[in-house]
């Protein structure tokens, strides 16, 4: 039984950039920069019956190809942070890919998402870490930016059910016009 969700991937240079910011956060396991990638819909463990499903009916999605930006950071967590991420804007291609993947799972009969979309890329996951050292981590980090590139597609991934942070593996890839 698969674990399911789509994303956009993160190029190498991109992760690379990225990947420079590990280090100096008690308390952090930090994701491996090819298991870089932005979310778009986690679908959960399905059957192959239903994988299948899913894969046939993102293959009819059609959307031009948009520039990703990935500028901040910022941690989730209300009280006892537990991830840190860098910001990726909500551009308006971005929010209707998303949208346009929530739409076609929900028809699938799956539970639409109870949270906001907020386009992130998880740079690490955070176990014992105090709101006030994530607080100093941030802030010492200030203005953070990466280069931006083009999502000339997007992906299914499969994941094992494990505590997260990969590895990945790209089921099927579709490509975003360009």
């Amino acid at each position: 039984m698969p674990r399911l969700f789509t994303g956009l991937e993160i190029p190498a240079e991109t992760g690379q950039f990225l990947s420079l910011l590990r280090g100096g956060l008690r308390g952090a396991r930090w994701i491996d920069p090819e298991n870089y990638h932005v979310t778009l819909r986690f679908i959960g463990d399905i059957d192959d019956r239903m994988a299948d499903e899913v894969a046939d009916a993102l293959d009819r999605i059609r959307r031009r190809s948009f520039e990703v930006r990935i500028d901040g950071l910022g941690s989730f967590g209300n009280g006892k942070p537990h991830s840190i991420w860098g910001r990726v804007e909500p551009l308006k291609e971005l929010q209707e890919l998303q949208g346009e993947q929530e739409r076609i799972l929900q028809r699938l009969g799956f539970t639409g998402e109870r949270r906001k979309y907020i386009p992130h890329v998880t740079l690490a996951r955070l176990k014992g870490t105090t709101n006030e050292e994530v607080a100093r981590w941030l802030a010492e980090r200030g203005d953070f930016r990466a280069p931006s590139f083009v999502a000339g597609r997007f992906v299914l991934f499969s994941s094992k059910a494990s505590v997260g942070g990969g590895p990945y593996l790209v089921e099927e890839a579709y490509p975003l016009a360009a």
